[in-house]
């Protein structure tokens, strides 16, 4: 055990770590601040190295859904301009780079393998072990003490995680013909069905779908229900006023009327579990809010980029919590699979951003880089290979579900070597795997290979993500730009 430290709190706080790192009690075996890869199955499972203190108390803390303190410079912060509040009052080594708030489509975590989550939790005012947190993530506030004391994560914890709604957002009664759905759009596909109704959009059948707007145009709306799996079959038709005479009838119309002619193509067929729950995890739009006070030149451009992902790699973690199947691994895989991948998903994160444009880089929505601004930042190398990873993806017109898919293999299929349990990791990447599969299988039935193509690009992928990881250890060893401890503690996971 660390010998406690005259003055200090039971709790290390940020600036009390070095003082425990560097007075072990009598006979305990002394840790490294900043432990290497080696020692970490062994500080997970005593939590006694302090590097990694804050990091493992979040991740543990979100097992146990209790609010946790971590010794760390980051703190919640919107993640989109519209919601911003007070950011000067709170300093950080790049002025800006404070912990989104984005991750907004939580799934509560389960242990029963790759199960679904349960719809709802059932909690009374106070929690299994008395936490009163009761917030969502962007409800959640975290207190800056000063620029070196702990500060709280309970942004992390969201003790009563609703599932949403696929079609609008708002939150899910249950799965309504085989999707999750709100009892609102469950009643509107229901009547749109059995009514046989034909809607027109007066736009271009392409309206945003959410809880405020879901009425403005039941053609898209629809469309929606369809799109993310809906099923026709599951309406009763006998249902209807007028009984089983009145639908046996129609079909018979119906039958008789359109003999002979051209049948429209079969709609697609609704999502695997896995897949729509990883559409539902998908974080929030990131922005990066580059300090406007700094003048343009290249150490504002690498502090921003350092910023936002550190902030990025908060979303990630939370993320990573809601794939099924994640949480049941030990939390010593977890945090394997994590230091090892996250690169991978920052990467796949800025790709996906950047398919719609041409010849530029989308790291935030808020800042896109071009050729000539990678190259004054120092960052063309990167530029150019982060790009040929675009290209390539353009070229297979990756959709939504491929890519939040993808990101989840990544994560599992990563190359560390330090699994505990290799079946239950084995287990967890032959189920993304299949989801995949059965996805392409389902959706792009005229190209039988496309599942391969789509994994054939994970290698380049990897090659890309250890490009940017050596490059920004660069800027750590030069002394550049001042970096976040969680984006260096990743840092040096990788190295």
């Amino acid at each position: 055990m660390w010998k406690k430290v005259p003055g200090t709190s039971s709790i290390p706080k940020e600036e009390d770590i070095s003082l425990y790192a560097l007075t072990p009690a009598r006979g305990a075996r002394k840790w490294p601040v900043c432990g290497r890869r080696a020692s970490l199955s062994h500080s997970l499972a005593t939590q006694k190295e302090p590097s990694r203190f804050w990091l493992l108390n979040r991740m543990a803390a979100e097992e146990r859904h209790l609010p946790s303190s971590c010794g760390s410079y980051i703190k919640t912060e919107p993640s989109s301009p519209s919601s911003l509040v007070d950011t000067a009052s709170h300093p950080s080594p790049g002025a800006h780079s404070d912990a989104s708030g984005g991750y907004g489509s939580a799934i509560h975590s389960h242990s029963n393998g790759l199960d679904s989550p349960p719809m709802f939790t059932p909690a009374g005012p106070l929690g299994a072990a008395g936490s009163g947190c009761r917030k969502r993530y962007d409800d959640c506030s975290s207190t800056l003490l000063d620029d070196s004391g702990p500060i709280k994560c309970e942004y992390m914890l969201n003790s009563i995680p609703k599932r949403l709604c696929l079609v609008c957002g708002d939150i899910a009664s249950g799965y309504h013909y085989g999707v999750a759905s709100c009892e609102a759009c469950k009643a509107f596909f229901k009547r749109t069905i059995q009514g046989n109704i034909e809607y027109s959009c007066p736009a271009t059948n392409e309206c945003e779908i959410t809880k405020r707007r879901r009425k403005s145009c039941q053609a898209c709306r629809f469309m929606k229900c369809l799109k993310v799996g809906m099923l026709k079959e599951g309406v009763r038709l006998d249902r209807v006023r007028g009984g089983r005479q009145k639908y046996k009838r129609r079909i018979d119309t119906e039958n008789s009327a359109y003999l002979g002619l051209t049948l429209p193509p079969p709609a697609k067929k609704p999502l695997t579990k896995i897949v729509s729950h990883l559409l539902v995890a998908e974080p929030e739009k990131i922005y990066a809010m580059p300090d406007p006070t700094m003048p343009e030149s290249d150490i504002k451009a690498l502090t921003t980029l350092c910023d936002l992902a550190d902030r990025e790699l908060v979303v990630i973690i939370g993320w990573a919590k809601h794939i099924p199947g994640f949480s049941s691994l030990s939390l010593g895989d977890q945090m394997s699979l994590l230091q090892s991948a996250w690169m991978e998903i920052l990467t796949l994160s800025i790709v996906f951003r950047s398919l719609p444009y041409e010849d530029e880089l989308v790291y935030a929505e808020d800042y896109v880089m071009d050729e000539e601004h990678s190259r004054l930042t120092g960052l063309l190398d990167l530029f150019v290979s982060i790009l040929q990873l675009v290209r390539k993806y353009k070229k297979l017109k990756v959709e939504k579900e491929e890519f939040v898919t993808l990101k989840a293999i990544a994560l599992a299929n990563s190359d560390s070597m330090h699994i505990e349990d290799v079946e239950a990791v084995q287990k967890l990447q032959d189920a993304l795997h299949e989801a995949l599969q059965d996805y392409e299988n389902s959706q792009h039935t005229e190209d039988p290979r496309r599942a391969g193509k789509l994994l054939m690009t994970l290698p380049l992928l990897r090659q890309t993500a250890t490009k940017a990881v050596q490059h920004f250890y660069s800027i750590k060893v030069q002394g550049k730009v001042p970096m976040h401890k969680l984006f260096l503690e990743m840092l040096e996971a990788k190295v």
